[in-house]
Parts: C-alpha cells; structure tokens; sequence
C-alpha cells in the first residue's frame, strides 16, 4: 500500500502555528515522533503537568534532562491554563534540543546534551522568575489563555503591572472597598435579616393599619422644658440660683429658699404616646407588601476622576478599586465599564471584561498619570446612557474621587429620572477630608477614606492624620448652605 504524502505533516494542524516551525525544523528524533510529542508536549503543559516520559520527541536520551529541568523549574504550573506560557516552554525546548548536533564533534553527543539543558534551565531561572506572584494577580484580572506570548510578556514586564502590583497590595489594607464593589448592581438577592437598626414606621404608616395616637402628660418628668416654678430641687434650679452658694453671705439665703421650695427652676414634662387600635378607623383592603430584598452583585459603572488633585495617596487608592472592579467583573461574570474623567474633553470609557482590550485598558490606567481638571458631568451624562442600554439597566454607578467638583441641575435631574425608572443607585467612595457639594448632590451614598493619607510610599505618611475632625464640616457649621439633595446625607448634632 502507498504510503500518504501527507504523512506525517498532517499533525501539523493538530498544533498552533507558533509552533509549526520549530517543530519542523528541529534535528533531533524523527518528523513523526516529534510532532506526534509535541501535541502531547502542549496538552499536558497546558493542563498543569508533565507529559509520560514515553513522549520524549523520538529522542529519549536528549529529553530526559530537559523533562528534568522543567519539572524542577516548575514550568507546568505556570503553562496552566495558559496556552501562550505552554507554547514559549516548548519553543524554547526544541530550540536547545536542535542546538546539540551543532556541538558536535567538537563535544561527544552527551556533552552537549548536558550542555543543551543547562542552557534551558539558565534561560528559564532568568525568564520565569518572580512570574508566580505576577501571574496570579494576572489570573485575577483577565483571561491569560486569549494572551499572546508577547502580550502576556510585555504585561508582567511593564511599568503598569508594577503599578497593579502595588494597587493590588493597597487593596489588602481596604477590604470595605471590595465589599462595596460587591453589593453593587441590581441582578441578585443578597437575603439576610434585616437590618437592626431599621427605622420605626411613621405615623402616617401607622394609621394606615389602623392605630391611632393615645398621649399621656407625666408633669415634672424629664421631657421638654414647658416655664419656670418655685421647687426645691436641686437639679432643678437656675444658674442663677447656683451662683448665691459662692457667696458668704448669698449662700444662707439660698438655704433659706431651698428649705422653703422657693428657688427658681426648671419646669418640664414628658408625654408619652401609646398607640392602640382604632375601632373607628376603615377596614384595610390587604396587607401591606413586604419590603423589598436588597440587590447586588451585578454590572456596574466606574466613575473614576483621574484630575491632578488625586495624584499621590488618592491616585492609590483610586487603582486600588479598579483592581478590586476587575476582579469582581471577572470572578462573577459581572458586567464593568470604566470611565476615567479629568478636566473638559479628558474623559476615557472603556468595558473591564475578560478579552485582551479590557486588560489593556487596566494597563492603560495604571500607567496613566493623574493630571489636568475635574469635569464630572460629561461622565455622569455617559453613565447615565448606558444605564438606558437593555445591558446595563440593572447597573449601579460608583464614583471615586476627592470631591473637588460640582454638578449642573440639568446632570442632577438626569440622575433622578434614572433612579426613579430603572432604580439607579449612585455610591460614591470620597478619597479626602471632607464632603463637597459634587458629592452630597450627587450620591446617595458617600463611603469616606478617612486615612487616605496612609497609602503612599512615604514614610512620614505613617503617622499622619488628618487635620480635620469632621469630614461633614459644610453641615456642621454652615447647615443653611446645603442643598435639599445635599442635606439628606446628615443630621447636624
């Protein structure tokens, strides 16, 4: 029988074309076991292990040390799910394996294969190292398999990923920004009880169920100051009584009046309300719905500001959440859009997902210097359109920044109108030490970074503190000037 023209290079489409030409082209062994092997070779680095040793590319004797070097190296955990890695090891494999019959004579045959596998190991403690760490926060936050050797090398090798390895570790010290990420979106019951400090029904939602107020008048309780009368109790009286004590002579007139119940006091009483059912109160047509279960854990939009005022310690924290958002977009297969916004015309709109342009798009940011203006209501007016978007209806919005801005009336009522159709929530993550207007108009939630001063490289940071005591400074000594949005977030002890 003829034997097939196509044998054996028929394997060849069993193999990516990476590998097409250093399969081919190496001298060790025969065609059809080298490409045979090779196949294995990949599927088994691929999976996280070695292939059996009887996969040795025709050429036992030159692949066992080689088999050795990579088992040793702990080259199959890092080609684990990641074609790319699997595809470089084999690359260089059958590169050094086709350089020993280029040492030959000048070497015997075993010489040179101790030589050809020396070279391997030195190449790859010098290409490999330090990659455990790296690719795990890799595995994190994108798909390594759809990664080039190329992309995945120029990635871990890059300033950026240094920068996603220090945002990375931030994230460690800021677990509430993590658990923030995971209760937004609108696409899963999050149950539990109910919270403990739920507020009382009101007294309209009270009567509605048929009650109704019943007030009791305790006269000389503790309660609301109502005038003044004579007493003779001590906790009761004037200032102006106090005083007569210090005096030698005052003070046996104010003897005389506490003996007789005539020092001036304090009258007050306290009133009591029971609430009782009310048999002339109309018969209720059902029950009342019960309260809605909270929602988290879906697709979300990253507001984040990126002006020249959060460079340093907010810069940080700000990469710190895009982390903690791609890690969530990926672990949960959550729907994520980034939009980092500086001053006007500065504004960038990219999707976190799994593919290569959503990593790049993390790269980008992490190697983005924080620069130029604050111009919040072109973002805000974007995150306000995707949530129209059929994908993005369940969408929350989170905004991070250091407050330094403002929104228009026309942005604030965009936003309104979205809660109110699609139950839009804005959450908003302050990197600074006080609330602003921007903020308190904008987000029904604001999650303060008190010491945001912490996380930055310099070591006088450490121990610093902020220099104020309140961050609701606006609502503590100039209440009048907040907003009615804006007033919501506080009650001014």
């Amino acid at each position: 029988m003829r034997r097939s023209p196509d044998l054996p290079w028929n394997r060849l489409a069993e193999l990516p074309r990476e590998l097409w030409l250093p399969a081919l082209v190496s001298s060790i062994g025969h065609a059809e076991a080298r490409l045979r092997d090779t196949r294995r070779w990949q599927q088994a680095l691929e999976a996280g292990t070695l292939p059996p040793p009887e996969a040795d590319l025709g050429d036992a004797a030159a692949l066992a040390p080689m088999r050795e070097a990579a088992a040793e190296l702990g080259l199959p955990g890092l080609s684990r799910g990641r074609p790319a890695m699997a595809q470089q090891v084999l690359r260089t494999l059958l590169w050094h394996l086709d350089r020993i019959v280029d040492q030959q004579p000048r070497l015997t045959r075993a010489e040179a294969i101790t030589g050809a596998a020396a070279g391997f190991r030195a190449e790859w403690q010098l290409e490999g190292s330090g990659w455990d760490e790296r690719l795990v926060l890799l595995d994190s936050l994108g798909d390594p398999s759809r990664l080039s050797w190329d992309e995945l090398r120029g990635h871990l090798r890059s300033r950026a990923w240094r920068e996603a390895q220090q945002a990375a570790a931030w994230l460690e010290r800021l677990p509430q920004l993590a658990a923030l990420i995971s209760r937004l979106g609108r696409a899963e019951r999050q149950g539990g009880p109910p919270p403990q400090d739920a507020p009382e029904p009101q007294a309209e939602a009270r009567a509605a169920h048929g009650l109704r107020a019943v007030e009791t008048r305790l006269p000389d309780a503790p309660g609301e100051l109502t005038g003044l009368q004579l007493t003779g109790r001590i906790d009761r009286m004037l200032a102006s009584e106090a005083v007569m004590l210090r005096h030698p002579l005052l003070r046996r007139l104010w003897r005389a009046r506490q003996a007789e119940c005539r020092l001036l006091g304090w009258q007050s009483e306290a009133v009591l309300t029971d609430w009782r059912p009310d048999p002339a109160a109309p018969p209720r047509a059902a029950l009342s719905p019960p309260d809605p279960e909270p929602l988290g854990r879906g697709p979300f939009i990253l507001c984040l500001d990126t002006s020249g005022s959060m460079r340093g310690a907010p810069e940080n924290i700000a990469r710190a959440v895009v982390i903690a958002a791609m890690r969530a977009a990926h672990a949960e297969r959550r729907g994520c859009v980034l939009i980092a916004f500086g001053g006007p015309g500065e504004v960038i709109e990219r999707e976190l997902d799994l593919s290569p342009a959503g990593l790049q798009a993390l790269m980008d940011l992490m190697g983005q210097t924080f620069d130029g203006g604050t111009d919040v209501q072109t973002p805000i007016e974007r995150a306000v359109e995707r949530v129209h978007q059929a994908r993005w209806r369940q969408a929350d919005l989170l905004i991070v920044s250091d407050g330094e801005f403002g929104c228009m009336p026309a942005t604030l009522a965009r936003l309104d109108q979205a809660r109110e159709r699609f139950g839009l929530r804005v959450q908003g993550v302050l990197v600074g030490d006080r609330e602003t207007m921007g903020l308190l108009d904008a987000c029904d939630d604001i999650h303060g970074v008190r010491d945001w001063r912490r996380y930055t490289d310099d070591p006088r940071a450490v121990t610093e503190v902020s220099p104020v005591h309140s961050r609701s400074l606006t609502a503590l000594y100039f209440p009048n000037a907040l907003s009615g949005r804006a007033a919501r977030h506080h009650k001014v002890p």
